[in-house]
């Protein structure tokens, strides 16, 4: 066989190659993006592709409003969701040579932890004495994804995720008890909720509550305390004694004007004979 034969017969031997190839090839359907993360009752775009050159069909399924936002492309199509309120799962799907495949995608809904509230209980507490600090944050979700700060200062007193919390609520409370210390009336406390939703596809969100102050008094008021009650103690025991005092001595002025002791020191001045033998 002559050079230019082998050469003719191996060109004819790839494009058949090629043709059976085209005829049967695999496809994949992609989805972008891959994770995706909604805030609620917002929207959000989808693009779904295929490396089919010439599929039959293709779309989107999901029981979301959904739109076509360009042309129809053979190979790519992009859609707007709109009204996300609950998690969901969303379906792109491509039929090529007859065969159909699809990749789904995962949605979750979010909700900003937009509100923070920080209550001191009491507010105001003595030294050595207890106190409890309290974080709400009313109205947030995923939960899961939530991460609760308080703060002394920029010291961090505890941090409590909730990554094992009810799905269904959406509330999330954080407390913190301690013992007064004369020095945390020096410095606000305060409280920071993190909503990361970076392995979900979204992103991180912050908010931070209202600084708040805890008043703590020391044992000189205390002692100031003491002294305030025992001088009441002392002028009620005063007041107390003078009107016993004033009751004895009314008394005896009584017994003078009714003749309880004239009586007796007329007795007296009798002669000691008569006393002796009385009538």
């Amino acid at each position: 066989m002559s050079v230019f034969g082998f050469w003719s017969l191996l060109t004819a031997l790839l494009i058949l190659l090629c043709c059976l190839g085209s005829g049967g090839q695999a496809f994949e359907v992609y989805i972008w993006p891959e994770k995706l993360a909604v805030e609620i009752k917002g929207s959000t775009e989808v693009n779904c592709s295929t490396s089919c050159p010439q599929p039959d069909k293709g779309g989107l399924e999901t029981f979301l409003k959904k739109r076509a936002i360009e042309d129809h492309h053979p190979q790519w199509q992009r859609f707007l969701i709109s009204d996300v309120s609950q998690d969901t799962v969303l379906y792109c799907h491509f039929t090529c040579a007859g065969k159909q495949k699809f990749r789904n995608l995962s949605v979750s809904v979010y909700q900003r932890p937009t509100q923070v509230m920080l209550k001191l209980k009491p507010s105001r507490v003595g030294v050595g004495k207890n106190f409890t600090i309290e974080c709400t944050v009313p109205e947030v979700k995923p939960l899961q994804s939530l991460t609760l700060t308080l703060f002394h200062g920029k010291n961090i007193l505890q941090n409590q995720t909730f990554s094992g919390a009810v799905p269904a609520s959406q509330e999330a409370t954080t407390t913190f008890k301690s013992t007064a210390q004369r020095e945390y009336g020096l410095l606000n406390f305060s409280c920071q909720a993190e909503l990361d939703l970076r392995s979900l596809g979204g992103s991180l969100f912050q908010s931070i509550s209202e600084p708040q102050t805890l008043e703590v008094y020391g044992p000189v008021q205390d002692n100031q305390m003491v002294i305030i009650i025992t001088v009441v103690s002392v002028l009620l025991f005063l007041f107390v004694t003078s009107v016993l005092l004033c009751f004895v001595l009314g008394q005896h002025l009584h017994q003078q004007r009714t003749g309880t002791y004239g009586v007796l020191a007329a007795w007296r001045r009798l002669p000691r004979a008569f006393r002796a033998h009385p009538v």
